[in-house]
């Protein structure tokens, strides 16, 4: 692959193994998609990190505005109920969480004054989700019923090498099996995190470096999908720490920031992905489209490309 300049190429010698791609919507250069939730219906929710806005698509592809927050929009999650959870900053500048119902009414669920950079936040529980702290780094833990947060695990893997780096820490949180993975950005690992049977965090450690993970999604075999963003790609990484790049630029990942799997029968073997076009780190030919593109695994890997 084409390794941006400045960067190291940390995925240089990694195998290629390109997934058909298809297009699902475009948005304007300049556009900062965040984050993605997928619905059992199809349905596809996207985060607008600027301007705080979460559009809807369809199976037509067109986005439509389904809510907007005076602030800015982080990580999305859909809660068994059918809701949208929605991580951001407030017009203030405050991280908060947002619920957003069906219909897209926004309601403020709790202002979190001891968080920094909320982000990435997945299911612990139907009623209980955990939350990523980019610069604090730190996972939180929110409580629906009673609207209740609190720190569930603070570690230095978590943590940016220093506070002054742009770059967030702690970002996409998923759990597979009994173990909470976490990617860090700004350290360039995937760190995983045991959860015990009472629900409380066991010790962190490192499952891959380096490897440059914004979001990511298990697929039904355990193997991680992940997000490179500045690298302008899509990751493939197996049970035994195998990896290969499955979409580059050339198939519309410039930025890529985030992805989910399909959630409706039949539709599991597609990967939905959004893009900020390279807002964060331009490519040569300059600033593209931020996009929503559909990658088919289940028939990816038919050309193998070594690097």
């Amino acid at each position: 692959m084409s390794i941006p300049a400045g960067l190291p190429p940390i995925f240089a010698e990694v195998p290629v193994a390109i997934a058909p791609s298809h297009l699902v919507a475009e948005f304007p250069p300049g556009t900062f998609l965040e984050s993605i939730a997928v619905s059992t219906d199809g349905t596809l929710f996207v985060s607008s990190h600027l301007d705080g806005k979460v559009f809807r698509m369809g199976a037509d592809g067109v986005p439509v505005v389904h809510a907007a927050i005076a602030g800015k929009a982080t990580g999305l999650a859909l809660t068994p109920a059918g809701d949208l959870l929605l991580t951001a900053w407030d017009a203030d500048g405050l991280p908060v969480v947002y619920s957003i119902s069906p219909q897209g009414a926004a309601t403020l669920l709790a202002t979190m004054t001891e968080a920094i950079f909320l982000n990435g936040l997945t299911p612990l529980s139907p009623s209980t989700y955990l939350i990523a702290d980019s610069y604090r780094g730190a996972i939180w833990h929110l409580n629906l019923a009673d609207r209740s947060v609190g720190l569930w695990l603070e570690h230095p893997l978590l943590a940016r090498r220093s506070e002054d780096r742009e770059f967030p820490a702690v970002n996409g949180l998923k759990i597979h099996g009994q173990m909470l993975y976490a990617s860090n950005t700004e350290r360039m690992q995937l760190i995983q995190i045991p959860i015990q049977s009472n629900g409380q965090p066991g010790e962190p450690e490192i499952f891959f470096e380096p490897v440059n993970l914004d979001d990511f999604a298990f697929d039904r075999e355990g193997n991680l999908y992940g997000t490179t963003h500045i690298y302008n790609s899509v990751v493939k990484i197996t049970p035994d720490r195998r990896i290969t790049i499955i979409a580059e630029a050339e198939q519309g990942m410039a930025g890529s920031t985030a992805l989910a799997f399909g959630a409706g029968a039949g539709d599991h073997t597609s990967l939905y992905v959004v893009t900020n076009g390279g807002l964060s780190f331009p490519l040569p030919s300059g600033l593209e489209s931020a996009r929503v593109v559909r990658l088919d695994i289940g028939i990816a890997g038919h050309q193998l490309l070594q690097p």
